[in-house]
């Protein structure tokens, strides 16, 4: 389970996120980060075309497994997004999660 000093609840840190933030794609995930002045906050967003509800939570609870053994950063928000082959691909999911974070983190200038 993501402790929840790390969890991003605020749709406009979302949004400032997604926007502002730098990104990193790979086939099954992209990776948006952005600099603040706050500790870390991580979020996730997996829409309905990768799936049906257990599916997406299937991949969720993945990502935030892969997104734990990351996490020593500080003042970075990250949202990471699951494309549809996240659910069909899940032997590449931490492949390329771990590629876009690394990815993301450098544009950012911040050391993984």
């Amino acid at each position: 389970m993501l402790p929840a000093r790390y969890r991003m609840r605020s749709s406009g840190d979302f949004v400032r996120t997604v926007k502002e933030g730098v990104r990193a794609g790979r086939p099954t995930v992209v990776v948006h980060a952005r600099r603040c002045s706050t500790s870390t906050k991580v979020g996730f967003v997996v829409s309905k075309k990768v799936g049906n509800a257990v599916t997406r939570n299937r991949v969720k609870r993945r990502m935030r497994h892969l997104v734990i053994e990351q996490l020593p950063v500080d003042g970075v928000d990250i949202v990471v997004r699951a494309l549809p082959c996240a659910a069909t691909h899940p032997e590449r999911l931490a492949g390329d999660f771990g590629d876009a974070w690394a990815a993301g983190l450098r544009k950012l200038g911040v050391g993984s």
